[in-house]
């Protein structure tokens, strides 16, 4: 992988180049076959550094590849904000019930889950996460 070699910036940016000429399912296969053939080595950090530039081969075109990445995007953000009201309520003492934890942990509405996280900081019971029925649009 040349991850030693003075010039292993240069032959990355190379592999780079070639690496996106290829169909996207190769593209991605050999993007994470090298990254794991860099190891733990500098080399990797510009080769993560590069990758992250490559998202698609159309950026913007709204291709399967571009919004399944997006997606995922999507999801961990919904993912950290569901983590975020449950640590809340915990931090807080408030006691929250395996059906609240399923209903906060399943949504993926970033909206409702902003509305959810504001609520949890005052709530007095985690039920009362749900208590408006506007869910989807932050209420003032």
């Amino acid at each position: 992988m040349h991850s030693q070699s003075k010039r292993a910036a240069g032959i990355l940016e190379a592999v780079v180049r070639g690496l996106v000429s290829l169909e996207p399912d190769m593209t991605k296969y050999w993007f994470e076959v090298v990254e794991v053939g860099l190891e733990s080595t500098p080399a990797r950090d510009n080769w993560r550094k590069l990758m992250q530039n490559v998202v698609t081969h159309f950026p913007g075109h709204g291709t399967l590849f571009e919004e399944k990445y997006l997606e995922g995007k999507s999801e961990g953000k919904a993912e950290g904000k569901a983590e975020d009201i449950l640590r809340a309520l915990t931090v807080r003492g408030v006691p929250v019930s395996d059906d609240v934890r399923q209903r906060v942990t399943a949504c993926l509405d970033l909206d409702t889950l902003t509305a959810w996280f504001d609520r949890s900081l005052t709530a007095s019971r985690a039920e009362d996460l749900f208590a408006d029925a506007t869910e989807g649009t932050t209420a003032s």
